[in-house]
């Protein structure tokens, strides 16, 4: 009786592929075909993950992990691949097959020739193979790095897709228009949520819609028609453009992290490998700096102004305005974050019309939990008090300029400490407790300029009451968001615990104190 035919799967992989035409994974393909046809054996099934690495272990790759499935499923006895390193560059999921393969015999196959994963020869050829591949990966990412880095330093812009409102000859005036828009928007205090500017971006109309923001094509839709143009003058087929659809708010929010648009040179490793896209950690980190630890400018047309870009970058990290929820669902409470415990200084919460101070973290409990209309009353009385005073405008506007440059430099300077102390460390110079000690301190030192600066640009966005007859009138009509930084700039709360078997509200536990800065 004949044995039954073997029954493979066929494993087809690129990392990246451009032109997403597949035919780098076509060719793979006919390889394999070939092999099952010599060998007689049966294609069960074909997985392909184009445009997906295999080094990156943190990186899904769809097809692969439903071939995984399949195997523990017993659907196949066999894998055939073009090379080894298009299944794997992971020497742990090397061995988890190699388990089975000693397991159940597993057979796998490449077009230039099979390892055998149930002989020792075999195991260590694939080991060899795979050490190999991963070495020179990492060999070619650090090359790449450098070279990415060292184009960064001459102020030159990164290779690869260009950047929305930027061609290679220059600007693209109409996303360029965009580009400014999202900045001026976002600079408003009480300006539009991130959804908001991703609806108008996508053509969304209605009450409350943002109509200063033209409606353009989601950007990779644009890009891969771009492509195309560029297939069809080589005399190549045009590749699938995908539908059109609504923008995503990842793609606003990069928008406005990315210094380029202010003209700084950017490298997303430059931070030690912390600044890496994605991580957590200040777009600021992604400015590559020369010696002095000044930022180098790109060698093209900034789309916003230095201090414009701050402010924003000021307003993401203070406000949170990427996860800021819609106009109706927008802050309920007029001190939710901003007043603060008269005992620990922490941010109190709002929940269920109360106030409450949670404690500090991994500290004391909360101080207190009360009544958020009893509180607010006795804010908006100072608060009522200084709108009608004949200096608002005094105490309302910001800083003038010179004084957020000059706060820009000290934490540049600081930050320059914090480098030199490293590379004193790094030349044996001091120690590394030294090393800790200047870095918090410095760091410590930022931190309070930082908030110096938001308040220096916090004030943003109230000019209605400055140029109103009347500015209490006004800010009563107004929705809790813009009341809220109203209060913010005019006023420093504290809340204290109500007196054991006091009647009434003790108006001495809500300490509402004009800044100081400003009077």
């Amino acid at each position: 009786m004949a044995a039954s035919p073997m029954r493979a799967a066929i494993y087809l992989r690129v990392s990246l592929d451009r032109e997403m035409d597949g035919l780098a994974v076509d060719r793979q393909r006919d390889d394999c075909l070939r092999i099952t046809a010599d060998r007689g054996w049966i294609v069960v099934g074909t997985y392909v993950d184009q445009s997906r690495s295999a080094t990156d272990k943190t990186k899904r790759r769809p097809d692969y992990d439903r071939m995984v499935a399949d195997y523990l499923a017993g659907s196949f006895d066999a894998i055939i691949c073009w090379d080894l390193d298009r299944l794997t560059r992971q020497p742990r999921q090397l061995e988890e097959w190699i388990d089975a393969a000693e397991a159940r015999g597993l057979r796998l196959v490449t077009a230039n020739g099979e390892a055998d994963l149930t002989a020792d020869g075999g195991r260590m050829y694939a080991r060899v193979k795979a050490a190999v591949a991963r070495g020179e990966v990492e060999r070619s990412a650090a090359r790449r790095s450098a070279a990415e880095l060292q184009r960064a330093r001459r102020g030159r812009a990164p290779k690869g897709t260009r950047l929305f409102g930027y061609s290679t000859g220059g600007v693209i005036e109409e996303e360029a228009a965009a580009v400014r828009e999202l900045f001026r928007l976002c600079a408003i205090c009480d300006g539009p949520s991130m959804a908001s500017m991703a609806a108008a971006l996508s053509g969304e109309s209605g009450e409350g819609a943002v109509t200063s923001l033209p409606r353009l094509p989601k950007r990779s839709r644009v890009l891969a028609i771009e492509r195309n143009e560029k297939r069809l003058a080589a005399g190549l087929e045009p590749a699938d453009v995908p539908d059109d659809g609504p923008w995503a708010l990842s793609t606003v929010l990069g928008v406005l992290r990315n210094p380029r648009y202010a003209g700084y040179s950017v490298y997303a490793g430059y931070a030690g490998g912390a600044g890496r896209a994605g991580a957590r950690t200040s777009s600021s980190d992604w400015i590559v700096r020369d010696e002095d630890g000044n930022p180098v400018w790109g060698e093209w047309e900034p789309l916003v102004d230095e201090d414009t870009w701050n402010a924003v970058q000021e307003r993401l990290d203070h406000q949170s305005l990427a996860a800021r929820p819609e106009p109706a669902m927008r802050y309920r409470y007029l001190g939710s974050g901003i007043y603060r415990c008269g005992h620990c200084g922490q941010p109190v919460s709002a929940k269920s019309g109360r106030y409450r101070c949670a404690g500090t973290p991994g500290g004391t409990r909360g101080h207190f939990t009360r009544s958020s209309n009893h509180i607010d009353d006795s804010v908006l009385r100072v608060v009522h008090q200084l709108l009608v005073r004949p200096d608002l405008e005094e105490l309302l506007l910001s800083p003038d300029a010179p004084r957020s440059a000059e706060i820009r430099g000290e934490i540049a300077q600081r930050r320059r400490r914090m480098e030199r102390a490293v590379r004193d460390l790094e030349l044996g110079d001091v120690h590394g407790a030294d090393v800790a000690r200047i870095r918090s301190r410095e760091a410590s030192g930022i931190a309070e300029l930082e908030e110096e600066r938001r308040r220096v640009l916090g004030t943003a966005g109230l000019g209605s009451l400055i140029d109103c007859r009347d500015p209490r009138a006004v800010f009563d009509e107004a929705d809790v968001g813009f009341q809220r930084r109203v209060v913010e700039s005019l006023v420093e709360v504290r809340v204290l615990r109500q007196p054991s078997g006091r009647r009434g509200v003790d108006p001495a536990t809500v300490r509402a104190v004009p800044r100081a800065k400003r009077l």
